[in-house]
C-alpha cells in the first residue's frame, strides 16, 4: 500500500512539474524566433504591431543575423535565464530582422535610425512609433549579458512605464 502511495505521489509531482512548465512556455511566432534572409520584414512588422496591439505590449525589433556571434550569445543568454526570457516575451513582441551580405533589407533599414553594431535593438509602440534605439552592449557587464541590466531594460521600456503627459 505504501508503494502505491509513493508511486502516485511521484507521478503527481511529475505531472505538476510538467503542467507548471507547460503553462510558462511562451509560444512565439516565427519572426520572434529566427533571423531569416527570406522573410519580408515589412510583413513581419505589420504582424508584430498587430500582435502588440492585441496584447498591450511594445515591439522589440532586434537587428542581426545568423552570422552574428553576439546575436547567438544573446539568444543563449536568454535561453539560460528564463526569468529574463519570460519577462522579455511577456512585455514585448520580439521581431527579429535579418541583415546579411545576401539580404541587407535596405528598404526596411532606411526607416530606422542608424545601427552602429549588431545585434541592435529598437523599441516601438504598438502604434508603430519608435521610442528607443539601443546598442545591446549596454546590456552587458564585464563582457557578458547581465540579468539585472536586461530586467531593468525590460521594466523601463514595457508599455506601463511609457506614461504620456498630456498638457492642456
Amino acid at each position: 500500500m505504501k508503494l502505491i502511495f509513493a508511486v502516485l505521489f511521484i507521478i503527481s509531482c511529475h505531472f505538476y512539474h510538467f503542467s507548471a512548465f507547460a503553462e510558462s512556455t511562451i509560444v512565439l511566432p516565427l519572426y520572434s524566433k529566427i533571423y531569416s534572409e527570406q522573410r519580408d520584414p515589412f510583413k513581419d512588422a505589420v504582424a508584430a504591431i498587430k500582435l502588440a496591439k492585441e496584447t498591450n505590449r511594445n515591439v522589440l525589433i532586434e537587428i542581426g543575423g545568423t552570422w552574428c556571434t553576439w546575436c547567438h550569445k544573446m539568444d543563449a543568454f536568454l535561453e539560460k535565464n528564463p526569468e529574463v526570457y519570460d519577462q522579455l516575451h511577456s512585455n514585448f513582441v520580439l521581431l527579429k530582422i535579418s541583415v546579411s551580405d545576401a539580404n541587407e533589407n535596405q528598404a526596411f533599414m532606411k526607416s530606422l535610425p542608424p545601427v552602429l553594431g549588431y545585434p541592435h535593438m529598437y523599441v516601438s509602440t504598438s502604434a508603430g512609433k519608435m521610442v528607443l534605439s539601443k546598442d545591446t552592449a549596454e546590456l552587458q557587464e564585464n563582457g557578458q549579458y547581465s540579468i539585472q541590466r536586461w530586467l531593468t531594460f525590460i521594466k523601463d521600456w514595457q508599455v506601463d512605464s511609457q506614461a504620456l503627459v498630456v498638457s492642456g
